[in-house]
C-alpha cells in the first residue's frame, strides 16, 4: 500500500512560462486521410496540412409504406423518378404513385440533401445518405514541417515564446496581441475593448468581467488572456456550468485563457511581462484543458526569431522541485494560488482521504505557509 501511494502521487512538472523555446506541434487527423504538405515545407498559422472525408449520416425511409406498397415492396422502384446514386435535395419528391384509380396520391420525399444510397426490394426501404463531411487540419502555428506521419498528420516545429494557463475555454485561434490594461492588477472591463480589437488577442490583468466577455464576443475578439475570472460570471456568459476537467469545445465567440485561477487574481509578473514584450506580435492560442490522464494545458504561443532556445539556455523541462522553486496549486482548497517551495518533507503524511502521500511546504504569495500533497502542485517554468 505504501508503494502505491508514493507512485500515485508523483507530481507533474507544471506550467511553462518561457520566453524562447522550440515548440513542436503534432497535427493529426481523427481518421486516415491525405497529407497536403511535405517534410521541409514552411507553413503559416492557417495552412491546411491534412484532409479527410467522413461519411454522411444515413436516413432510412420506409418507402413501401409511404407509397402504400407494403404488399409489393419491389414495385417501389417503378414509381421512382430517380435511381440509386442520384442526388436529391431536402424535401424533394423522388417517388409518387396513385391508388384507387387516382383518388389517392402518395409520395416519398427526401428528409435531407444527399443521394440515394440503396434500395431494398425485399423490404421496400430506401437509404438516403448525406454528403461526405470534409475534415481539415490546419497547422495552428507557423513553422517548418519536420516530420510527415503518413495518412495521419505532420509535426510542425518553430521557435516561440510559450505560456501555459491553468484553465481555458474555446478552441484554437490566432491574432495580434494587445495589452488592454496597464498592470497585472488591472481589471478588464467592457470600456477597455474597442472596435479595433476585432481579430485580436487582448490581455487583461487580474480579471475580465462578464460585460467585457460579452462585448468581446460581439466585436469579434479572437481571444482573451486574464489572470482570473469570476466563475459565476463565466457560467452566465457561457450559459451552462463548466467542468475544469476537460474543456476546449465551447462555442462562445472567442478563446479564454486564465493564467492564475478563479476570482480576482493578479496575473503573474513574469507572464504579464512576457506578453507585454511581445505586444503587436501574432500569436496562436488554445483554451483546451485536461487535468486528468493525458494532461493538456491551455496555451499561448508567440512565434519569433529574436533568440533560439539554445542561445538563452532554456530547457523543455526541469528536473524537480527544491526550496525556492516557484509553484502553483492546482487543486482545492488553494486552487490557483501561487507560491514557492519552502521544504520537501521526506516522510509520508496522511491527508483527509486517509491516504499517505508525500507533501510539500509552500509559502503562498498571498501570505502564510501551507502543506499540500505534491500531486496538487505544478512547477512554473521560467
Amino acid at each position: 500500500m505504501k508503494a502505491k501511494a508514493e507512485v500515485a502521487h508523483a507530481y507533474t512538472p507544471g506550467l511553462k512560462v518561457q520566453m524562447t523555446t522550440t515548440v513542436r506541434k503534432t497535427r493529426r487527423l481523427s481518421t486516415f486521410g491525405d497529407i497536403l504538405v511535405n517534410e521541409g515545407d514552411t507553413v503559416d498559422f492557417d495552412t491546411i496540412v491534412a484532409r479527410t472525408y467522413l461519411p454522411g449520416e444515413p436516413h432510412l425511409l420506409r418507402a413501401a409504406h409511404l407509397l402504400g406498397l407494403e404488399d409489393d415492396p419491389k414495385d417501389v422502384v417503378k414509381y421512382m423518378s430517380k435511381k440509386v446514386g442520384d442526388p436529391v435535395d431536402e424535401g424533394e419528391v423522388f417517388a409518387e404513385c396513385s391508388l384507387l384509380f387516382g383518388l389517392v396520391k402518395k409520395s416519398c420525399a427526401s428528409p435531407v440533401k444527399g443521394y440515394i444510397e440503396s434500395f431494398s426490394e425485399n423490404s421496400g426501404y430506401i437509404v438516403i445518405r448525406e454528403p461526405k463531411t470534409v475534415v481539415e487540419v490546419r497547422s495552428y502555428v507557423p513553422g517548418k514541417v519536420t516530420e510527415v506521419l503518413p495518412k495521419e498528420g505532420v509535426v510542425v516545429e518553430l521557435n516561440a515564446a510559450l505560456i501555459q494557463g491553468i484553465f481555458g475555454i474555446g478552441g484554437e485561434t490566432n491574432g495580434i496581441l494587445r495589452m488592454a490594461i496597464n498592470s497585472p492588477k488591472d481589471i478588464l472591463d467592457a470600456d477597455a475593448i474597442t472596435d479595433q480589437d476585432n481579430g485580436k488577442i487582448i490581455v487583461a490583468g487580474s480579471m475580465v468581467t462578464g460585460e467585457a466577455m460579452a462585448k468581446a464576443a460581439k466585436l469579434g475578439v479572437k481571444g482573451i488572456v486574464s489572470g482570473g475570472v469570476n466563475y459565476r460570471e463565466l457560467v452566465n456568459f457561457v450559459g451552462h456550468r463548466i467542468g475544469v476537467g476537460i474543456t476546449g469545445d465551447e462555442q462562445v465567440g472567442f478563446t479564454l485563457i486564465v493564467t492564475e485561477g478563479f476570482g480576482k487574481m493578479n496575473m503573474s509578473k513574469r507572464v504579464f511581462s512576457l506578453l507585454q514584450r511581445f505586444e503587436g506580435y501574432k500569436a496562436s492560442m488554445s483554451g483546451a484543458t485536461q487535468i486528468r490522464a493525458g494532461v493538456l494545458r491551455p496555451e499561448i504561443i508567440v512565434p519569433h526569431k529574436e533568440l533560439s532556445s539554445q542561445e538563452v539556455g532554456i530547457q523543455d523541462s526541469i528536473g524537480g522541485m527544491k526550496p525556492g522553486t516557484p509553484i502553483r496549486v492546482i487543486r482545492e482548497p488553494y486552487f490557483g494560488a501561487m507560491g514557492k517551495v519552502v521544504s520537501l518533507p521526506a516522510e509520508l503524511q496522511k491527508i483527509e482521504t486517509e491516504s499517505s502521500v508525500r507533501i510539500v511546504e509552500v509559502e503562498l504569495e498571498s501570505g502564510g505557509k501551507v502543506m499540500v500533497p505534491r500531486a496538487n502542485v505544478e512547477i512554473i517554468e521560467e
